[in-house]
């Protein structure tokens, strides 16, 4: 009975770092899409006329695609991660103050079978936290730990010298 309880503890005092509070996208403010494909770590096209492209919200992976860009460590890394997760899937695009970025790509968090991708792509280390934009504190709390998290582990570009 008091290891169920100590465990039970265990688990709700260990929560914000295994699934957020607040780990489920508000019921307003969000649209289920299918992803055509992944452009790379933070870019993809959602199936709609228009080929939407659909930036993710405050997460910057390693370059594969700029031109005349080299790409960069962890990049394909990347890349895989989020074709795994959401090419040809149905997923949920949750938006927040800005919903386009100065290229008039919309500006989500993604979501699938309740997890973030934003979030994902920094816990493991492939991706950078951008918090100086104009979104949720809750969302930049959430990805300071992720990131922190990745950093302390030395995970993706976190295992690399740091200039």
């Amino acid at each position: 009975m008091l290891g169920a309880a100590v465990l039970a503890v265990a688990a709700w005092a260990l929560r914000p770092y295994w699934q957020p509070a607040d780990n489920q996208p508000p019921a307003e403010g969000r649209t289920e899409v299918v992803v055509e494909r992944v452009v790379d770590g933070d870019t993809f096209v959602i199936r709609s006329p228009e080929k939407t492209r659909v930036r993710l919200i405050g997460v910057d992976t390693p370059e594969t695609v700029k031109p005349d860009h080299p790409v960069e460590p962890f990049g394909p890394e990347a890349g895989a991660l989020t074709r795994q997760w959401i090419e040809g899937k149905s997923v949920v695009l949750e938006f927040d103050r800005e919903k386009h970025d100065k290229y008039g790509r919309l500006l989500a968090y993604v979501w699938v079978d309740g997890k973030m991708l934003n979030e994902e792509l920094l816990r493991q280390g492939l991706g950078r936290a951008l918090l100086q934009y104009n979104f949720s504190a809750d969302r930049k709390e959430m990805f300071r730990r992720a990131e922190a998290e990745a950093r302390a582990a030395r995970r993706g570009v976190w295992s690399l010298p740091q200039p």
